[in-house]
């Protein structure tokens, strides 16, 4: 499983929020290809425009708003000038200054001079960092593409994986036409999103070319067409696992269901549950079963653990039951 280390240039920032975050570009120009965001954490410069440069953060983008700015108003133009100078010589991927607030002219110069890109956006500073925040997390967060289905089941996001050929995208079209959702067949795209969620995706270039299901035999079959929006998602949290394999004598799996088993995605634990293949066997039905079972733990019920106590309860009882001794029947 291959897990991409993502980057995005502050000109690739600037060319798909421009409009939504009404951007300006103020100086800086010749840095939007070469100034890379690897890291979805943003900084404020108040310390470093206070002279104060020990650790600085230069691979976040720094916001300056209101407050940075009206600290710099109660210097002198010389202090002012050099506490800018100060804070892009230490070369930030990117400044943007919130509110619309004016700058002095050295901003300009000096953005210019060190290929630092000042950026500026008429938003109030925190929601434009909540704004930013998610999405830089979106953007550069870690990814991977594996080989299954992702339906959702009663709100639960199964991804189904196994062997080529065994049967994930019959088993995905069976779920769907029982009313459950497709959100992605043969290639899902996984991204991690903060530091324990799982966002599965349709891995497909083009919004048409989603939501199709290759069923061997019949072809492609476009499920939006069959079965209407309502059988389709754009995304879904992946939160089990069902791994499909081929039953063969001896194979070991899970009886009990005691043991929780896990899988791990880009770091992330989930819910592993093995599925042994076997002709007739109604997967559909299992799976609708997982995605309950699923649901029953997530609000602190374990039916197999309820069950295993209360056997190991009852063995630990005396071996003559009264209602036996005391029958008079």
């Amino acid at each position: 499983m291959e897990i991409s280390s993502k980057q995005i240039t502050v000109g690739t920032l600037l060319e798909e929020k421009k409009a939504d975050w009404q951007l300006e570009l103020l100086a800086g120009h010749n840095g939007l290809e070469t100034n890379f965001i690897s890291t979805p954490d943003i900084n404020r410069p108040g310390m470093a425009l206070a002279g104060y440069t020990g650790v600085f953060l230069r691979e976040r983008i720094q916001i300056v708003g209101s407050t940075e700015l009206s600290y710099l108003e109660n210097l002198s133009l010389e202090q002012y000038a050099q506490a800018v100078r100060t804070l892009l010589e230490l070369k930030p991927v990117a400044v943007i200054i919130t509110k619309k607030l004016p700058v002095a002219e050295v901003w300009i110069q000096e953005g210019n001079r060190l290929g630092v890109p000042i950026i500026r956006t008429p938003l109030d500073t925190t929601p434009f960092i909540h704004l930013l925040s998610v999405f830089l997390d979106y953007r550069l967060a870690p990814e991977t593409y594996i080989h299954g289905d992702l339906v959702d089941v009663f709100g639960v996001g199964l991804l189904i994986t196994g062997e080529s050929g065994i049967g994930k995208s019959e088993c995905a079209l069976d779920l769907v036409d029982r009313g459950h959702r497709l959100v992605a067949d043969d290639l899902v795209r996984v991204l991690r999103r903060g530091t324990g969620i799982l966002m599965g995706y349709p891995a497909a270039k083009s919004p048409a070319l989603a939501h199709h299901i290759e069923v061997r035999g019949v072809g492609i079959v476009d499920v939006y067409s069959l079965y209407g929006v309502r059988a389709i998602r754009i995304q879904k949290r992946v939160e089990v696992e069902v791994r499909l394999i081929q039953w063969q004598s001896g194979v070991e799996c899970e009886r009990a269901g005691i043991e929780e088993q896990y899988s791990e995605i880009l770091g992330v634990k989930i819910p592993l549950v093995t599925i042994p293949v076997v002709p007739g066997k109604n997967l559909a039905l299992v799976h609708e079963v997982i995605a309950k079972n699923h649901i029953l733990k997530v609000f602190g019920y374990f039916p197999a653990r309820r069950f295993n106590d209360e056997l190991m309860r009852v063995m630990s009882k005396s071996p003559i039951d009264p209602y036996i001794t005391e029958d008079q029947e």
